[in-house]
């Protein structure tokens, strides 16, 4: 793994990303149940070793070239060739524009787990970087929330809380999930608020 990222430049997508997906992996299997937690491991830490820009054409495909690298990773290292498909399947279905629905545990989790990166104060803190790396502005400020204009999250950062994240917190695929992320999109909607009081 660590050869994979040694080059790693996106600050969202790095080995702390992978540390903490992992960890909220851990901790939303505690309260499901019923997963392999090798399966699990392995795919919270290779879901993003095919990382490609936000604005990519084939940004769709990463999540399922991650699956295929892990895949030809663990068959060389002599990972259980019976959990290789649980793995591959995991890692393609994570992603929100591979639009693969997750139909095992570990799937469900593992989305879970990578969508509440979004969410929250990391998650505000990721949507910014990654804004300010497509040139786009924090906000529009003749009309912040976007309530006589079509939102636009590639022109501004505080869009993307309506295009993506809030609705990404309302589709969790776990209880335990959609619990975390409730907490995470409150936190959101309150700094929303909390901007538009000091930008007036």
């Amino acid at each position: 793994m660590a050869e994979i990222w040694a080059d790693a430049a996106d600050g969202a997508h790095d080995l702390g990303h992978l540390d903490r997906v992992w960890k909220s992996c851990r901790r939303i299997a505690r309260e499901e149940g019923g997963a392999d937690a090798d399966v699990l491991a392995v795919a919270a830490y290779f879901h993003d070793a095919v990382n490609l820009p936000k604005d990519s054409p084939d940004r769709a495909l990463a999540s399922r070239l991650s699956a295929d690298l892990a895949v030809r990773e663990l068959t060389a290292m002599g990972f259980a060739a019976d959990r290789l498909a649980a793995v591959h399947h995991a890692i393609a279905a994570h992603s929100f524009s591979a639009g693969i629905a997750p139909e095992t545990v570990e799937a469900r989790i593992l989305q879970d787990a990578d969508r509440l990166e979004a969410l929250g104060a990391i998650g505000l803190a990721r949507m910014f970087l990654i804004a300010g790396q497509m040139g786009a502005a924090l906000f529009d400020a003749g009309d912040p929330l976007a309530m006589g204009r079509v939102l636009d999250d590639r022109r501004f950062a505080l869009d993307h809380l309506e295009v993506k994240l809030f609705p990404a917190a309302a589709a969790m695929q776990t209880a335990a999930g959609r619990a975390m992320a409730a907490e995470r999109a409150e936190w959101m909607e309150s700094f929303r608020t909390r901007l538009l009081t000091e930008i007036g």
